[in-house]
């Protein structure tokens, strides 16, 4: 059963992120902000360090880490998103190595990292207890985790119904967790968080469901969900309508964590 869940998870991310890699590297949410600001900063990459970005999406934290001048190796399983993490490596002039692999099997000796970040990704993992224990398999003692991930809010029906509506716009999205659920699965791998911090994503709709290339009808029913929300998830995603209250905007609160092995 694990098995074929981790089969199908692949194929999913493939069928998923294959056609629209270059939206994601292309995609100033991704390739920039104060999210991304704060994960570089904690986890303070140095010369010669050997740094595994996880799921690295269109290779905007890898290139960051290379450029601080560590030593890069970038897995996702998705092929296309590793071409376009290699073309952005070679734009940028910073030298990344590229493995096709998944988060819950890395194919990687113990102790082989002084870093290992993920960024907005860990959402699709199948298993994420099995990624984080992965992760700190091959950390060196010492080695860093720099972790960033989409949360869910503390109320139980408002939590179901968030994580619903990023799943019926990504059909690839798995689970996400409330802060102190990816705390838990953080510290019960072994690793020890030494610092954590929410932040907002602010998402323009039309943005975020285009790069999903989102039906009309998806789109619909999206707009009817944030309508339709209780308090908790209102309060959450802090939506904004325009004057015929159609929604325009929302936000993501994202979780940023600095571990350690």
């Amino acid at each position: 059963m694990a098995e074929k869940r981790r089969s199908d998870h692949i194929a999913a991310s493939r069928e998923r992120f294959g056609p629209r890699a270059a939206g994601y590297r292309e995609s100033p949410l991704h390739a920039a902000g104060a999210d991304l600001d704060l994960l570089l900063a904690w986890v303070a990459p140095q010369l010669g360090e050997r740094a595994l970005d996880v799921a690295t999406g269109g290779g905007h934290v890898a290139v960051a880490l290379a450029r601080a001048g560590a030593g890069v190796t970038a897995v996702d399983v998705t092929p296309e998103m590793l071409a376009e993490v290699a073309a952005l490596a070679e734009a940028e002039g910073v030298p990344i190595a590229t493995v096709e692999a998944e988060a819950g099997e890395l194919p990687f000796a113990d102790g082989s990292f002084d870093i290992v970040t993920c960024r907005i990704a860990a959402h699709h993992f199948p298993d994420a207890a099995r990624f984080f224990a992965e992760v700190a398999r091959v950390l060196a003692p010492g080695g860093r985790l720099g972790f960033q991930d989409q949360t869910l809010p503390p109320q139980g029906t408002s939590a179901v119904l968030v994580d619903a509506f990023e799943r019926l716009r990504d059909p690839s999205h798995n689970q996400a967790y409330s802060e102190a659920g990816w705390l838990t699965l953080i510290e019960r791998a072994g690793l020890s968080v030494e610092r954590a911090e929410l932040v907002d994503k602010a998402h323009a709709f039309a943005e975020w469901t285009g790069r999903q290339d989102c039906a009309p009808a998806t789109v619909a029913e999206l707009r009817r969900l944030m309508a339709e929300a209780p308090p908790g998830m209102a309060e959450w995603l802090a939506p904004e309508c325009d004057a015929q209250g159609a929604l325009v905007a929302f936000r993501n609160r994202h979780l940023v964590v600095l571990a350690r092995a």
